[in-house]
């Protein structure tokens, strides 16, 4: 409800949004939608949230705008609003990051120490895909492949990858690719291709950042 003070009431609304994202569990949530539509059922499990629980959260997040809802029979799948909340926590990412010393540390603990090479920037991976210069590499669960990937991708996921090193010819480089900047599939890729004698990295993000910033998807 409006108090008649324009500047108060813009506060008031930009809180709505800040107090959707101050769980962590709510941003786990928008880490999992961001990769395509989801049940309510299948939150609960990945975030091994109760689905009464997950379900609460999802509301907080709709009624924020930050995702969208929709109804299949008895099942209420949700998705992401828009590519511009990907760019809104990527930002409370590098924020983050950069004010909080426990926020570093984990990144340098989790990240950084197990891959100290730089990773590839989204479009400069980009053009050197289009070039055949290197095997892209998605190691998300085939769900989240299907549901969209980045053009040319192989999908691998994770637990599987060290059955099927012979789909990588060992003189091309691979680049791997998960969920975002802070999903760790793509740190543990990378490890294990290097230990089998590949030439490996990483994306700089992942698939909703590489969708958001307009570069072309397949699903």
């Amino acid at each position: 409800m409006s108090t008649g003070n324009f500047k108060q009431d813009v506060h008031v609304q930009l809180a709505r949004v800040g107090h959707a994202l101050a769980s962590g569990n709510r941003l786990e949530l928008l880490e999992f939608v961001a990769q395509g539509p989801r049940s309510v059922d299948e939150l609960a499990g990945m975030t091994r949230l109760s689905v009464a629980n997950a379900s609460k959260h999802l509301q907080e997040l709709r009624r924020a705008g930050l995702v969208r809802a929709r109804k299949e029979g008895l099942r209420v799948f949700y998705e992401l609003a828009g590519p511009d909340v990907v760019g809104l926590v990527a930002a409370l990412g590098r924020v983050a990051e950069t004010r909080l010393a426990e926020m570093e540390q984990l990144v340098r603990t989790y990240i950084t120490a197990r891959d100290n090479l730089e990773p590839i920037p989204a479009a400069e991976l980009f053009k050197r895909s289009k070039l055949g210069l290197v095997t892209v590499l998605d190691v998300r669960p085939a769900k989240e492949f299907a549901a969209g990937h980045l053009p040319g991708a192989i999908n691998v996921p994770i637990e599987d990858l060290g059955k099927r090193l012979g789909r990588f010819p060992k003189g091309r480089e691979v680049i791997a690719y998960c969920r975002g900047p802070y999903c760790l599939l793509s740190v543990d890729a990378v490890a294990l291709l290097r230990v089998k004698g590949f030439k490996a990295r990483r994306l700089q993000d992942g698939f909703p950042e590489w969708k958001a910033s307009g570069l072309p998807v397949e699903a």
